[in-house]
């Protein structure tokens, strides 16, 4: 009797703890796939693709300023930020989105990305909000709060996030957009380029093969 109490009480501690396991992915593997929300899986080719289309719109280096000395000048971009509009939590995820677009814009020869903290520190002191830079006359004292700062602005740089959700019986699917709007700060034109993704929700495997097999025929 006193044995069988003994496994039992062990059996209950354990069942009680929680256990957690960790391992480092390698570059060669797969990224992990959200069962509930979108992750690095869908965010990851959306700043890839909607970042090399903005570039390949706006960025030969072909078109770049020459310096009275006869170098190229890169144009210089203040990012803005991120705005999600999706239907989801971006979570620690919009600090890494933002860190993603400003490396891989200041990367390309034909822009150099302002600083972060350069940004922040001038739309404190103008006291304005991203989406109100779409005025001109609050566009023209942010660009001199940066010039004043050693750090003069060509352009602004906008990201959005968007969904939108198709449910069907107990599967869903959700279509995410991220758009890129690049703004003349001087002109005002912008040029916009986007990149999209669909994701399907499912509560068991057999959702996948119900709901994207080739042969299914819809009503």
């Amino acid at each position: 009797m006193r044995n069988m109490l003994t496994v039992a009480l062990v059996l209950s501690v354990l069942g009680c703890r929680s256990y957690q396991y960790g391992h480092v992915v390698k570059d060669n593997q797969p990224s992990m796939v959200g069962s509930h929300s979108a992750g690095s899986e869908v965010y990851d080719p959306l700043v890839d693709e909607a970042v090399a289309k903005l570039l390949g719109a706006c960025g030969s280096p072909m078109s770049l300023e020459i310096s009275p000395e006869g170098f190229p000048v890169a144009r210089q971009v203040c990012f803005v930020g991120i705005e999600n509009k999706s239907a989801e939590e971006l979570a620690d995820f919009k600090d890494q989105l933002y860190e993603q677009i400003d490396t891989q814009i200041n990367r390309s020869q034909s822009f150099r990305a302002i600083s972060r903290h350069m940004v922040d520190v001038a739309l404190h002191e103008t006291r304005l909000r991203p989406d109100s830079l779409f005025i001109p006359a609050n566009r023209q004292l942010f660009a001199d709060v940066l010039q004043q700062q050693g750090s003069p602005v060509d352009y602004l740089l906008y990201a959005t996030l968007t969904s939108g959700t198709t449910e069907r019986n107990s599967s869903s699917q959700r279509d995410y957009t991220l758009t890129l709007e690049l703004v003349d700060t001087r002109s005002g034109e912008f040029t916009k380029e986007q990149a999209f993704i669909r994701k399907g929700y499912h509560r068991s495997p057999l959702g996948r093969l119900a709901n994207y097999n080739p042969f299914t025929v819809w009503r």
